[in-house]
């Protein structure tokens, strides 16, 4: 036989074996008489069974009833605490929020966000995940965070790639370089000088890669003297004066270049683009969705770092 007991069959239940009356338990419920006899009926043919003794002074519960009463009631607690989490979720009282994200992203670009979020929503956490690019795609992909914010490293088919940033190269070099009281410089310029590069398994090297190939830039990526694995190790290496590196603007406003100068390149102006990356077919939570809207407005409406610009809608 199938089960077609549901939680108004157990609210029923539990409220005749606490009042020991049909009239007042169809009060309390905001019920007819009629539909809760017939409610009770209903769970007593489903199970077989016998639950209340009716006197014509009382309703009390069977034995099969009595062993049935705190089961009922626990059920109708872990329903009711359920849906009231559902309803904390939806009203942004509770939940959670992950973000994957670069390290520039998460040291230059999210700190305001995230206090003016949290302001708002003190009760929903926040964590966040610091990854490189192709770290990133596969945390939204794998379900770890709801958003990632980075590069298109690999053009998953099963990711959403919502532009919102544009962030121009440049070089980094110490104050003191004699290229530091340049006007301007271009990937020329670049192309005679040591450098130091971020290793491969980077999303900024790999989007050198690619722009060399399509410019002809001359830099010869694939062979650098010098390749350090985080852009705090790059940082130091080029204040000891070892070389000078490629690097996106947003990358280089971090706290770790705060000494070193950072100058566009021209001829071309490259940039790459920062996305909103998320899954398709995925939906976000109230939370998540909120926090999204507020970065992409966020990234409209605020000064941005030097030579970072907002995607034009």
């Amino acid at each position: 036989m199938s089960n077609n007991i549901s939680i108004r069959h157990l609210r029923a239940f539990t409220e005749i074996a606490k009042s020991g009356s049909f009239t007042r338990a169809a009060e309390n419920l905001h019920l007819t008489q009629s539909t809760l006899t017939a409610t009770i009926k209903q769970l007593e043919e489903q199970v077989e069974l016998k639950l209340f003794d009716r006197t014509t002074r009382r309703v009390m519960l069977t034995g099969e009833g009595e062993n049935f009463f705190p089961v009922a009631e626990k059920l109708i607690s872990d329903f009711d605490t359920a849906f009231n989490d559902l309803k904390a979720t939806t009203s942004q009282q509770k939940g959670k929020i992950g973000i994957a994200a670069s390290p520039s992203m998460i040291g230059r670009m999210l700190p305001e966000i995230i206090k003016s979020y949290h302001q708002a929503y003190a009760n929903i956490g926040l964590y966040l995940r610091d990854d490189n690019a192709s770290g990133i795609e596969q945390r939204v992909l794998e379900n770890d965070v709801d958003f990632g914010l980075g590069g298109n490293h690999s053009n998953q088919p099963e990711l959403n790639y919502q532009p919102v940033l544009m962030d121009q190269y440049g070089i980094v070099l110490p104050s003191d370089h004699p290229l530091s009281q340049a006007a301007q410089l271009n990937w020329a310029h670049v192309s005679s000088l040591p450098r130091i590069h971020l290793t491969a398994d980077t999303g900024t090297r790999s989007q050198l890669y690619k722009l060399e190939r399509e410019n002809n830039l001359g830099l010869n990526t694939q062979s650098p003297l010098i390749e350090v694995s985080t852009p705090a190790g790059l940082a130091d290496m080029v204040k000891a004066g070892l070389g000078v590196s490629i690097l996106p603007a947003l990358a280089a406003s971090t706290s770790a270049f705060s000494t070193l100068t950072f100058m566009p390149l021209q001829s071309p102006e490259l940039q790459r683009k920062i996305y909103i990356i998320t899954r398709k077919g995925r939906a976000l939570s109230p939370a998540a969705e909120t926090m999204m809207i507020m970065l992409q407005d966020y990234f409209k409406t605020t000064q941005l770092p030097h030579h970072v610009t907002k995607v034009p809608s």
